[in-house]
């Protein structure tokens, strides 16, 4: 049995189960019960120190009856097939977390996509959280680029779980604006000029973008805006809440990693936009 290894260092996440159960207690009990649950949501996937509230909102609103769940990634450009874990299991805290060898082995073909063979945070930090929320689940890791062809894609592994009889929700993951030195991205200089321009502006219109529910728009704003790092990873969720006639997305939180600042007066050099979406009708 070929178990995938953490390619993330420490500190992404908490490696203790008993840890990551009390920090997804602390984390679910700052929010409501979600009002509704769902087969789709979009969350970031920076380190947990910065955005696991957010994180565990979204993954907290999917549907706890999924027997698999499919964690899309991105960091991926538009010239990219779409990429797969192949190993037989993947690892977290908890215990390995099995693949869905019967789904992969008929979306690999579909998809004509590839094998993971890199490093990358957007889908492995999440999975303990969805560890926690779904223990006996089975998982689809897959990455999409950044293209139209990943709304296909969504739709594609809806009707491939659909034929299989296989219940599954899907868990998106990208991050906002990247801004600052650390980026290379400084349109509005520094400080809190260019922190409200972040939230009001630049994050805003991909946001309201996402809730259009238009995908075109999405891709747009994310490339004009260099507004999200992972657009195809959202691409594939609209494309899959398509396919189920789920609606468009809802926001249900914004922040960025300056609120995490020990001291929230200072604005950092460099921060990142994160946002967490529900398709909850």
């Amino acid at each position: 049995m070929r178990i995938r290894d953490y390619s993330l260092p420490a500190g992404w996440h908490p490696r203790d189960p008993s840890e990551i159960s009390g920090t997804i207690a602390r984390f679910i009990s700052e929010f409501e019960d979600p009002d509704c649950f769902s087969r789709a949501a979009i969350a970031p996937h920076a380190g947990w120190y910065y955005c696991g509230r957010l994180a565990a909102q979204s993954v907290s609103c999917l549907d706890p009856q999924a027997e698999t769940v499919a964690v899309f990634g991105g960091h991926l450009p538009a010239s990219s097939p779409p990429l797969f874990a192949m190993e037989d299991a993947v690892k977290t805290p908890f215990d390995p977390m099995p693949i869905d060898n019967e789904l992969r082995a008929i979306l690999l073909k579909d998809l004509n996509g590839a094998e993971d063979r890199f490093a990358d945070n957007t889908v492995e930090v999440l999975l303990p959280m969805v560890r926690f929320f779904f223990p006996n689940a089975r998982l689809l890791w897959l990455r999409l680029p950044a293209g139209m062809a990943s709304f296909d894609a969504g739709k594609i592994v809806a009707r491939t779980a659909a034929n299989i009889n296989r219940k599954i929700n899907v868990l998106s993951s990208t991050d906002l604006t990247h801004y600052g030195l650390n980026y290379g991205f400084l349109p509005h200089g520094t400080g809190e000029k260019a922190l409200n321009w972040v939230r009001d502006v630049n994050d805003a219109n991909f946001i309201k973008a996402v809730e259009s529910g238009v995908s075109e728009d999405v891709l747009k704003s994310a490339q004009r805006d260099h507004s999200a790092c992972s657009a195809g990873a959202v691409l594939g969720a609209m494309g899959f809440a398509d396919a189920l006639n789920l609606g468009a997305p809802r926001l249900i939180k914004y922040a960025t990693s300056a609120d995490a600042a020990p001291d929230s007066s200072d604005v950092p050099d460099s921060f990142v936009g994160y946002a967490a979406f529900s398709f909850c009708g």
